[in-house]
């Protein structure tokens, strides 16, 4: 069970509204009405609550589980300890995130501004926002309605928030406009000034960023993370993306729709990448690159040169997934070589 001093429960749900949730089939001979009181992993949760089985490595523990329900896929129905009820659907976990929400919902706004919140008298806040204490909201700028602002942040002139759209605590926002329903998380940096100047023997000369960053509708930035606004062009996080802690975007980047950029990661400026790629946990895309539609960048990969859409790359410099792994076995060979020559 969730710790109700930070999360709260709704609730009980019967077996027929789970299955609707998951978007699944109850298993035959299942009572539609059984109810359930929460969500529980395989190893811990109990009669009333629903788990979900989504990773054959933990088939053992479902077969061992004492949950009252799980959500899983009919391959492994068999496989389910007597008295289980089975909720099945070839996407468990997508199942699982569904249910999993409808017993903790998002807690919505409460309205209002904290009596420390300072809004300048030109910016406007709509309609069941919430401001934390210490947000400061700029001179033209606008948060919309059902927002909630956290503690200490800081919304610049002229930005403008979506509806619907959540911003964690010790935030800075400036040059940048937020879509709608986003979630912006602690500590995060969004329109900054991007790292451009002249080299010269004589010293840096600093361009001016006059672009904006576009955060477009659903987006998810982690915490710490920064975009840097552009030097022109725009900086453009595509609807749907999915970013996370402690990643860095760089001038003119433009990211497509539903992009997953995982922790550490990074793209340098102006780098395009299209729809739906996958950038893993400190992996880099070097500057004015562009990767393909569908494009997975492996962890700790250096991206160097362009990636065709839908390959797999890995390494430093990233290479396709298939030469990357001949390449290893052919070092280990070699390794190996060299040490039976040592050895005689």
């Amino acid at each position: 069970m969730a710790d109700s001093r930070f999360f709260k429960r709704s609730g009980p749900f019967s077996l027929s509204q789970l299955a609707e949730l998951a978007e699944a089939e109850l298993q035959s001979g299942s009572d539609p009405a059984m109810e359930f009181q929460d969500v529980a992993p395989l190893d811990s949760a109990g009669p009333e609550d629903v788990s979900f089985l989504d990773n054959r490595r933990y088939v053992e523990q479902f077969e061992q589980s004492r949950a009252g329900a799980c959500i899983v896929d009919p391959e492994f129905a068999e496989r389910a300890p007597e008295g289980m009820k089975l909720i099945l659907t070839k996407r468990p976990y997508r199942g699982y995130a569904k249910v999993a929400q409808a017993f903790y919902p998002a807690q919505a706004p409460v309205p209002g501004a904290h009596p420390s919140t300072v809004v300048d008298e030109s910016a406007s806040v709509g309609e069941g926002s919430e401001l934390g204490a210490g947000v400061v909201v700029g001179p033209g700028a606008k948060v919309g309605r059902g927002c909630r602002v956290g503690a200490n942040t800081v919304v610049g002139q002229g930005v403008e928030i979506g509806d619907g759209t959540v911003i964690g605590a010790n935030v800075s926002l400036e040059f940048c406009v937020i879509g709608r329903a986003c979630q912006i998380h602690a500590g995060a940096r969004v329109g900054t000034r991007g790292f451009g100047f002249s080299m010269d023997p004589e010293g840096f000369v600093d361009v001016p960023q006059l672009g904006r960053v576009i955060v477009e509708d659903g987006v998810e930035i982690g915490a710490n993370s920064t975009i840097d606004r552009g030097a022109g062009p725009d900086t453009v996080i595509g609807a749907g993306a999915k970013i996370d802690n402690l990643v860095q975007i760089g001038h003119n980047v433009r990211i497509g729709r539903g992009c997953v950029l995982v922790a550490q990661s990074g793209v340098a400026g102006s780098s395009v990448l299209q729809d739906f790629v996958a950038v893993a946990a400190q992996a880099g895309v070097s500057g004015h690159l562009k990767v393909g539609a569908g494009a997975r960048i492996g962890a700790k990969s250096g991206v160097m040169r362009d990636i065709p859409g839908g390959m797999t790359v890995l390494g430093s410099p990233a290479r396709p997934a298939r030469e990357f792994f001949r390449l290893c076995a052919l070092w280990e060979r070699q390794l190996k070589a060299r040490g039976r020559k040592k050895d005689e």
